[in-house]
């Protein structure tokens, strides 16, 4: 919840420093950290086929297996240790630019580095 909070806050106080952080992960995939390290799609903008954010795409389709929108699938169900919106996860996706790992999507508020999938749509989705 304070994550929430402090985002929220963070875009409505600073939509400057929002729109900085959405130009940092722009182009960005993103990577479960399962033993396949899966690819869970890029975070660009909703046109490209392979954006998180185009809901007709394979990873934005929120009915899509291989989507975190898809809350059935694996890495949209809550309770899957490689979710990103499972709050107790220690090992959420990996958010990769220029074959560095730059930060995690995660709904766990103890992970450094992270940014909840919602917000991260609320923010850089539009």
């Amino acid at each position: 919840m304070r994550k929430i909070l402090t985002s929220i806050l963070f875009v409505a106080v600073m939509p400057a420093a929002a729109n900085d952080f959405c130009q940092i992960v722009d182009g960005s995939v993103i990577i479960a950290q399962d033993s396949k390290n899966t690819y869970l799609g890029k975070i660009i903008n909703s046109f490209d086929s392979e954006s998180i954010f185009n809901e007709f795409g394979t990873y934005g389709n929120e009915f899509s297996s291989d989507s975190i929108w898809n809350e059935f699938s694996t890495f949209g169900n809550e309770f899957n240790s490689y979710s990103p919106f499972n709050e107790f996860s220690s090992s959420p996706p990996m958010i990769i630019k220029n074959q560095k790992v730059i930060g995690y999507l995660s709904a766990n508020d103890s992970i450094q580095a992270s940014v909840s999938p919602n917000i991260l749509k609320a923010m850089c989705g539009g």
